[in-house]
């Protein structure tokens, strides 16, 4: 993801040469890689001119590129405050959320920096796969398909839109989209990844693992690839296989939680419920919002006999999404073997209510009803 780097040049002709320089010299930092000093000079900055909007827009950018997301969200919610008409700041804001899968918090943020600027083509396409993240298949599809003049050479995209068009059952769209996405993919390892996750969504296990071996062969680099790989052998039937991948994933990208969350489930299956409490932990320190995750926590926590862990857990996932049946249950048996009775009971008539208005979107996840795939946009 491509970060805005927007240098405010508010107010320069009345800063000193001290500010000018500090800005100078941060300014270059930032394009050498060089964070730390650039947090220096634009914290010196900051200490000259403590309204200065600027500043705080590259400490943003500079936290960002950390992965320190609080503290950007931090100077770039104060920059906004400071400077509300200028639409980049809130373009930060939301990549800020997107990249912590913060969709529904990143939504607002993009639209309104659409209201100003309807030619953001960024904003547009982060807002498009924020609609798609969060099940908006029609607004999804509207809003990336203007976007097919400048971008129908961008496989990703492509596969982006063909799901999103595919779900809103706008067929004539997903056609056209996979049409170009497979003449512009041609034989690229991408592409095989692409329609190996397109399988996985269909369930169609066989032909998920021969993509995803294609793309394998020419790229075992690529990103969420090995994820992509364990799901398809784990719902083939081969966890020796499945594990595999997950822990291949976990070395390559081992900041991203889903492998965790994946080993988590299969040491749980397995009766390891020590090793699965080990894997949970490590997927929610990881993404706090990883309802599965949390879940999959309470479960091996119930196990251990570790019952206000589990109840801990439950209260992350029940946070996520109140409206799972799963963790109500799960919720109303941790209550119970604790002889909190009452409060079972309730938790059980809860579950009675939920299963008759529906199975929400966490309740599939948990129960594997339907295929997660954490990275629609690539």
């Amino acid at each position: 993801m491509i970060f805005v780097t927007a240098v405010l040049l508010l107010l320069l002709w009345n800063q000193n040469d001290p500010v000018r320089e500090a800005y100078q010299s941060g300014e270059a930092a930032i394009q050498q890689g060089n964070l730390a000093a650039a947090e220096k000079d634009f914290n010196h900055v900051l200490e000259l001119v403590p309204q200065d909007v600027g500043a705080r827009v590259n400490l943003g950018v500079i936290f960002m590129r950390e992965e320190k997301w609080d503290k950007a969200l931090g100077y770039l919610k104060q920059a906004e405050k400071l400077a509300p008409q200028v639409a980049g700041i809130r373009l930060n804001v939301g990549l800020v959320h997107y990249r912590q899968g913060q969709y529904a918090a990143a939504i607002p943020e993009f639209e309104s920096v659409l209201k100003q600027q309807p030619d953001s083509a960024q904003a547009q396409r982060l807002l498009g796969l924020c609609y798609l993240f969060k099940e908006r298949y029609a607004d999804a599809a509207r809003q990336l398909e203007p976007l097919w003049p400048a971008s129908n050479g961008d496989i990703s995209y492509l596969y982006s839109l063909a799901v999103a068009a595919g779900h809103a059952g706008r067929h004539d769209l997903e056609e056209r989209a996979m049409s170009q996405l497979l003449a512009t993919g041609q034989d690229s390892p991408l592409l095989h990844l692409l329609m190996g996750k397109a399988y996985l969504a269909h369930e169609d296990y066989a032909s998920a693992l021969t993509e995803l071996r294609k793309a394998e062969q020419a790229d075992a680099a690529l990103p969420m690839l090995h994820y992509n790989l364990g799901l398809a052998y784990r719902h083939a039937g081969d966890t020796e296989k499945a594990k595999a991948e997950f822990l291949a994933g976990v070395k390559q990208e081992p900041n991203v939680p889903y492998n965790y969350d994946q080993l988590g489930l299969l040491a749980s299956q397995a009766g390891n419920h020590r090793e699965a409490e080990a894997c949970y932990r490590d997927a929610v320190k990881r993404d706090q919002n990883l309802g599965t995750a949390w879940f999959g926590l309470a479960k091996a926590c119930r196990q251990l006999k570790l019952y206000p862990e589990a109840l801990e857990a439950l209260r992350h996932a029940g946070d996520l999404d109140p409206n799972s049946a799963s963790v109500h249950y799960l919720r109303a048996q941790v209550l119970a073997q604790l002889g909190r009775n009452s409060e079972a009971q309730a938790e059980f008539a809860t579950v009675q209510r939920l299963k008759k208005e529906g199975v929400d979107k966490l309740e599939q996840e948990i129960t594997g009803a339907k295929y997660h795939d954490p990275d629609p946009g690539h």
